[in-house]
């Protein structure tokens, strides 16, 4: 236990910026493009963590892991040294226990439980957002899943601030108070709120009088929301979600006017963009199809970002080869 406190205070002894967990959006292929560039720009992730794994009737075999984090192969690290962190979603304390303990094995660095998935699939198998209604089954699954792996490994959550609404708020940071996780991220609406803005940081204040850290997420787009999320959450530690699929350089500008020394903040242009997406596309492991339709999403996403990201949405956005899109792309920087 003493190794694994020595260990979390070394993750937070200064502010935590994540890269957050999306299903169908941070895959491997969309992790390692994005955590590349941040190393690049000179600010990487402190970490990552995967997209969540279900846990339903039984141990799930090493492959199923090695799908979802490929990084396993690699200190479950991206080419860039970004560590991925594992996470699971289910609602079987103990079969959940053994998937952790299964990833452990495995090298999962740290694992992280899902309590805050709104997908209507995922919260009719009492998973996710659900659970929020049921704290104490929370409190089950957490304390399960820290007994069973070995100690120097952290266990932390995810949760919205709710189901419904925000009445079991108290509830809520009780059993993650009791059940011995080692961090605590919040995003800032209830599953009911989904991701419509806005996001109510203030809510996660809450929050702080539990003895871990908390980590705010949802709505940051911009280095002033980032801003106004610490200040009204009174937490320093961000998770990045769709703002920084949007705008992948963000991570570099979430500081930009809290320290002087960062008024030269790196900014992506589009066109040192460009071989990022090229690369994105030329992905191993998945067919054009699917490589086609997972970077239309993103480009789509782009276009919140880039006004040459909407120009080249226009020209290709019912184009299915892959060979003419990339000679598209390569023409929308010149």
């Amino acid at each position: 236990m003493q190794e694994r406190q020595t260990t979390i205070k070394q993750l937070f002894a200064n502010p935590v910026r994540l890269l957050a967990p999306m299903e169908g959006l941070t895959d491997p292929l969309m992790r390692q493009i994005l955590t590349q560039i941040a190393a690049d720009l000179g600010r990487p992730y402190d970490w990552s963590v995967s997209e969540f794994i279900r846990v339903t009737q039984h141990v799930l075999p090493a492959h199923v892991f090695y799908k979802y984090v490929p990084e396993l192969h690699h200190d479950a690290k991206t080419a860039s040294g970004t560590s991925i962190h594992i996470q699971l979603l289910g609602s079987e304390a103990q079969l959940m226990a053994e998937n952790a303990a299964h990833a452990c094995e495995l090298g999962a660095p740290a694992i992280d439980i899902n309590f805050g998935c709104p997908a209507k699939t995922v919260n009719s198998h009492r998973g996710g957002s659900v659970l929020l209604d049921e704290p104490e089954v929370m409190y089950d699954i957490i304390s399960a899943v820290r007994q069973a792996v070995p100690a120097n490994i952290p266990v932390s959550a995810k949760i919205r601030l709710g189901y419904t609404d925000t009445s079991r708020m108290d509830d809520i940071r009780g059993a993650i108070a009791a059940s011995g996780a080692d961090w605590l991220t919040i995003h800032a609406r209830t599953k009911t709120q989904g991701y419509k803005p806005p996001a109510y940081w203030d809510k996660i204040q809450a929050f702080n009088s539990l003895k871990i850290p908390v980590i705010a997420n949802g709505e940051i787009w911009n280095s002033e929301h980032a801003q106004n999320c610490m200040a009204q959450s009174g937490t320093t530690h961000l998770m990045l979600g769709r703002g920084a699929v949007t705008r992948p350089d963000l991570i570099a500008q979430v500081d930009c006017g809290l320290d002087s020394e960062m008024s030269n903040t790196p900014t992506l242009l589009w066109q040192d963009l460009i071989a990022h997406q090229i690369r994105f596309l030329q992905g191993a492991a998945k067919s054009d199809i699917v490589l086609v339709g997972r970077y239309k999403q993103w480009l789509a996403m782009l276009t919140k970002g880039y006004s040459e990201a909407k120009i080249l949405w226009d020209s290709i956005k019912r184009e299915k080869n892959k060979t003419a899109i990339i000679s598209a792309l390569q023409m929308s920087g010149r």
